[in-house]
This record gives structure tokens, sequence and C-alpha cells, in this order.
């Protein structure tokens, strides 16, 4: 026991310098990113060039890939640190001062501490078609290529932005459920570090919850919550512990199914 805790310790310690040392880089690259946003002003320039972001995403995903890391997790990275770096260049403008923040948060709860990101919104539709020809065509998603597909279901993304659209041809569990209940956001997935934790932590809060957590032929770790009253929102927690794929349509269903009248 020993020896593991001695590994673990200087494995961790190689992390946190590790750690350290990408935030030195994050931080000299928003610095060099103030210095492009001066030169931009000085000359007039727009802030925002997307043709320079998706060059960026692009060959960043490349590197990625060939340092054998994976190129859509790759690409989320870049997505946030190109968020914020265009939100410093818009913010240098301001003439308020930043506000300070808080180096801890011990008060935040178990949830809090594994919840990393919403992962996908799922929709019931009347109208499948109409509803991917609208977010395409006049919103610039792109169709996603689910990990499964059947009929009935299509998923658009934008980004780091993902809807799934579900028509009543899906299942008879869908039509009922647009029957009773009618078109709109059925449930918002949260992507959670490890579902069977956040579980535990909402058993434990009074959470109205539907479902144990399951595991699919993917590694997609999964439960579901109740409608909570006091919001009309209903969740779903995810957490991919395997291959990094796209929606599975039989996560989606799975909800309808559960809560089918």
């Amino acid at each position: 026991m020993a020896d593991l805790s001695s590994t673990l310790a200087d494995l961790r310690t190689r992390i946190d310098h590790l750690d350290a040392a990408l935030i030195a880089i994050v931080a000299e690259r928003l610095a060099v990113c103030r210095e492009v946003a001066a030169v931009k002003e000085g000359f007039d320039s727009p802030v925002i060039q997307p043709t320079r972001v998706r060059d960026v995403l692009t060959s960043r995903r490349q590197q990625a890939i060939e340092a054998g890391v994976d190129a859509d997790f790759a690409e989320q990275l870049f997505r946030v640190l190109l968020t914020e770096t265009h939100r410093i260049e818009v913010a240098g403008h301001r003439p308020d001062a930043a506000p300070d923040k808080q180096a801890a948060h011990a008060d935040r709860s178990g949830v809090d501490t594994v919840a990393s990101r919403v992962d996908h919104v799922v929709v019931a539709v009347l109208d499948l078609e109409g509803a991917m020809a609208s977010m395409t065509q006049r919103f610039g998603f792109h169709e996603l290529t689910l990990a499964d597909p059947r009929p009935g279901i299509r998923a658009v993304a934008a980004g780091g932005v993902t809807f799934v659209f579900v028509g009543a041809q899906a299942s008879p569990a869908v039509a009922r459920y647009l029957a009773t209940r009618g078109a709109g956001v059925q449930h918002v997935s949260i992507e959670v570090l490890n579902a069977g934790y956040a579980r535990l932590c909402l058993a434990d809060s009074g959470a109205p919850l539907l479902t144990d957590v399951t595991v699919d032929a993917d590694g997609h770790e999964q439960f579901f919550a109740a409608d909570d009253p006091a919001t009309g929102v209903q969740l779903g927690f995810i957490s991919r512990t395997g291959h990094r794929v796209g929606v599975g349509t039989a996560n989606v269903l799975a909800l309808f199914d559960t809560i089918a009248p």
C-alpha cells in the first residue's frame, strides 16, 4: 500500500507540474492575443476572422491526431480557448475593472464538482424534416452523424452545440409523448465525470430520479431524473467512458420509453 501511495503521489505531482505549465502557456498565449488585438485595432481590422478560426481548428485537429489525442476533444479545448480570446479582445475596451474571482468553492455540491457541460438537448418535434431544414438553412447548423442511426431521429451541431430532434416515427413511445405533451424540449443531457457519483449526490439531496445508471455498448453511462415540478426541467446525465462517438439514438429513446404514458 505504501508503494502504491508513493507511486500515485509521484504521478500526481507530475500532473500538478504539467497543469501549472499548461496554465502558464495559456497565459502566454492570451498575452500574445492581446498584442494581436492591439495590432487589429491600429489597422481597424475586425476582431473575429472566421477564416483564421477555421484554420486554427483544422490544424489543431491534425496536430492532435499526430500526437495520439482525440481530435474532437482537442477541437473542444480550442473552441473554448478561442471564445476566451475573443472575450478578452472585446472586454479590453470596457472602462470598468474586472471583478475578483474566488479561488475555491468548498460549499458547492457534488454534482457541481463533476458536471462539465451540456452534452446535448433532445427536442420532440411534429415535423422532423421541417426542424432539420430550419436549423441547417436558417441557423447555420450542420447535420451530425449519429452513432446508431435510425428513422425518426436526426441531430445537428454547430461547434460544440448539439440538438437532437425526435419525431413520432422514431417509436410508439415518442408518438404517445407528442400526443400528450406536444412538441418542445424533452430533456437536457449533462455530461458528468462519473454518472454513479452524480446519481448518489442527487439521491442524497432528494432529487426525483427515474432510472438507475445504465451502460450502453459504446460505454456511455447514463441515468435520468424526473420532471422537476418547480421548473419543468427534465435532465439526463451522461458519462462518456468508452470511445468518443456521437449521440446514440438508443440513449435518446430510453427516456421516452421510461416516461411513456
